[in-house]
């Protein structure tokens, strides 16, 4: 484990059965069929939208800390998970992933930003050129990559995000814990700092009673290896209620803003009642 900058890692646990950026080959031949001539090597910032949500601390609700979500105009793309990996396919996820980050950095200058990577952006040298925008943030920079490329390039990861790290002091973020590859041993290995509890988790956690168990049981395991908690997805007050209540430290969902740019500000219903600081 790298000791050069501090290493946030930000887990997710879901019930999902596919880790993110999966497509079938059903799904990626239809899309073959479907972009002709069109390729990701052409595309240049004035092709890509950033959009921005808001990471809310469930204790003051006030801004932690905001997501950047790549949105591509063109057609065929719209869909981000059929656009991110098209890139991967064409062998262009690095020239891509750099694109993303010029609009990111340029939209978001003085705040706290996570930022995802595809997997394969870890064999890239796009990631650890000099010049990326990682490098000249003013403000904590999370860098974001799915459960399964933490573990089945864990030696890759290591090692590029110590490079990263040890040039910008950015803070590595793992995603989709449990979505079909987790390892308990591994997460704990690597010493995570934050994790983050998907929607699937979240949903109606404030009317099921074996759902608040899991969730509870989930914080208290995160909180016993000195990680904080963001819940995600969180999307009606029952649940911002519940996700405090069970000890998560900060939230994500349409409740408090849906990604958009300009960056949004955030909602925080609980202030009327009072209760923005007691959980």
């Amino acid at each position: 484990m790298p000791t050069a900058g501090a290493w946030y890692i930000a887990s997710v646990v879901s019930t999902k059965n596919q880790a993110n950026w999966t497509l079938s080959e059903e799904e990626l031949e239809k899309l073959r069929k479907e972009r002709g001539d069109h390729s990701t090597h052409d595309l240049t910032v004035q092709d890509l939208d950033v959009v921005f949500q808001p990471l809310v601390d469930l204790t003051t609700g006030q801004l932690y800390a905001v997501e950047a979500l790549v949105r591509c105009r063109w057609e065929e793309y719209r869909n981000p998970e059929i656009f991110i990996e098209t890139a991967a396919e064409e062998g262009s996820i690095g020239k891509v992933g750099r694109l993303i980050r010029d609009v990111a950095f340029e939209r978001c200058r003085d705040l706290p930003i996570f930022v995802n990577v595809h997997p394969k952006e870890l064999s890239s040298r796009w990631l650890v050129r000099p010049d990326d925008p990682i490098n000249f943030h003013s403000e904590p920079v999370f860098i974001e990559i799915t459960e399964s490329a933490a573990f089945e390039y864990f030696g890759l990861c290591s090692s590029v995000m110590q490079e990263i790290c040890s040039r910008s002091g950015a803070k590595l973020v793992i995603d989709d814990l449990g979505a079909g590859f987790s390892n308990l041993k591994r997460v704990i290995d690597l010493e995570p700092s934050i994790v983050k509890l998907d929607r699937e988790l979240v949903r109606g956690l404030d009317v099921n009673p074996r759902q608040r168990v899991l969730f509870q049981h989930v914080v208290r395991m995160c909180k016993e290896l000195g990680a904080s908690v963001v819940a995600e997805g969180i999307e009606t007050v029952a649940e911002l209620e519940a996700v405090r209540k069970a000890g998560a430290d900060y939230g994500q969902g349409y409740l408090m803003a849906r990604p958009s740019y300009p960056i949004p500000k955030h909602h925080w219903p609980l202030a009327e009642a009072g209760r923005a600081s007691s959980p």
